[in-house]
């Protein structure tokens, strides 16, 4: 590795999470010679660490020991998230350059160690001593090779006993790596392996921007979405050395990835399925107001109609919600996939326009039910047929409820366009 006064950070969005480095005195570099330009470095090697005095030194140890072996030249990046265990210390006794980043979470120490990281190649990985730095030869191979981003892939490689939680290893990995092959059409099958390698360039022209673990899926989403070369390489993973619990917190990380995939993926989540609840229970409320339907034995009336009445609103529901959603994640500068008749759509939607629409889907319900109130007055407030008068007025009160839902999605839209300076 190279020690030098000051580290080389990136231009780029990279560069807004990190404050200048605090470096230990020049040590003698076991792995490069003190006369090494920093420009020479080919491979950093990034760890973030939060109290990881345990295992760091191993850690820094075995992939100073893979640098001296492979001859590659690099460097170890520690990106501490403000430690008190001493960790600091430990790393630059082992020779490591230490990047202290103030802005916490998982994603904002790897952004602040991507940014001060001079290699042209980048491999990351936790320090808790479960990745084997020792052993990083396949993805320097890829990377070489020219793809963009590599990523580890625990269960081709092998997973220790005890080194992934049942919950993790059978629910928890395998849902949100389908659901990122699914709705991103992406090669990786373990898309939360901590263990991975990247063009330092490429990524950082991606603009990652989230601060906690979900930082893992918004590296291989937007690696996906945009076309980068991504491939998977077999690693292992072994049970961490640490006596503490880790920084992990299964339901509420794990919510965390799944959010961030869902805000990327609206079309497939809320559009089509709202799209076809909403056009299916419309059209069912509307049919079964003009009277029964009977198919074979079967018969659908004003029971029937409810049901359908509720399926066309929460589909009405999903699809406003897919548009907002999509809305947001483009306003706050998330690159999901665009389409020109979404733009088109875009233009189009305003507070004023989703008011009026909402406005007159309501009065055509109001008229429905106003007539009825006259009818029902013009009959001396007498009795009614129930269920002809509820035929009616459950698509009434069906168009009534949509329209209050389009005038309070166009004020939800007014408050996303409203321009705000932010920090």
């Amino acid at each position: 590795m190279t020690t030098t006064d000051t580290p080389a950070l990136a231009d780029g969005p990279f560069a807004r999470s990190v404050e200048p480095a605090r470096l230990a005195p020049a040590v003698p570099a076991p792995t490069v010679a003190a006369q090494t330009s920093v420009d020479a470095i080919e491979l950093s090697i990034v760890m973030p660490c939060l109290n990881e005095a345990e295992t760091l030194a191993t850690c820094i140890d075995k992939a100073q020991g893979y640098l001296r072996r492979s001859g590659v030249v690099g460097e170890i990046v520690i990106a501490d998230n403000g430690s008190t265990d001493g960790s600091q210390q430990i790393a630059r006794d082992h020779g490591a350059r230490v990047v202290d980043v103030p802005d916490k979470g998982y994603g904002a120490a790897l952004i602040g160690g991507i940014a001060a990281a001079s290699g042209t190649y980048v491999i990351m990985g936790d320090a808790d001593d479960s990745y084997d730095f020792s052993d990083l030869d396949a993805f320097l191979e890829r990377l070489r090779a020219g793809d963009e981003l590599v990523m580890g892939n625990r269960f081709r490689g092998g997973i220790e006993p005890g080194a992934m939680p049942p919950l993790h290893k059978y629910l928890g990995n395998p849902v949100l790596s389908t659901i990122g092959r699914l709705f991103f059409r992406s090669p990786i099958r373990d898309f939360h392996c901590g263990l991975r390698g990247f063009n330092r360039a490429a990524i950082q022209s991606l603009r990652l921007q989230t601060t906690g673990m979900e930082f893992a899926s918004e590296m291989v989403v937007k690696a996906s979405l945009e076309g980068r070369r991504v491939s998977e390489v077999p690693t292992t993973l072994k049970k961490d050395g640490r006596s503490r619990p880790p920084h992990l917190r299964s339901w509420r990380d794990g919510w965390r990835h799944l959010r961030f995939l869902l805000i990327f993926s609206p079309r497939w989540l809320f559009l089509v399925p709202g799209t076809a609840a909403f056009a299916i229970g419309m059209l069912g409320t509307l049919y079964l107001s003009f009277g029964p339907l009977v198919v074979g034995d079967v018969g659908f009336d004003v029971a029937s109609q409810v049901y359908l009445a509720a399926l066309a609103a929460v589909g009405y529901q999903g699809v406003i919600f897919a548009i907002l959603t999509k809305i947001f994640a483009q306003h706050e500068g998330f690159r999901i996939p665009r389409s020109r008749n979404f733009d088109r759509l875009e233009r189009r939607i305003s507070l004023e326009s989703s008011a009026l629409a909402g406005v007159a889907l309501f009065l055509v319900g109001l008229v429905v039910g106003v007539v009825q109130f006259s009818g029902w007055a013009s009959s001396g407030f007498g009795a009614l047929h129930a269920i002809a008068t509820v035929r009616a007025a459950i698509p009434a009160a069906v168009l009534m409820i949509l329209g209050a839902q389009t005038v309070m999605a166009g004020m939800f839209l007014g408050v996303l366009s409203v321009g705000l300076k932010r920090r």
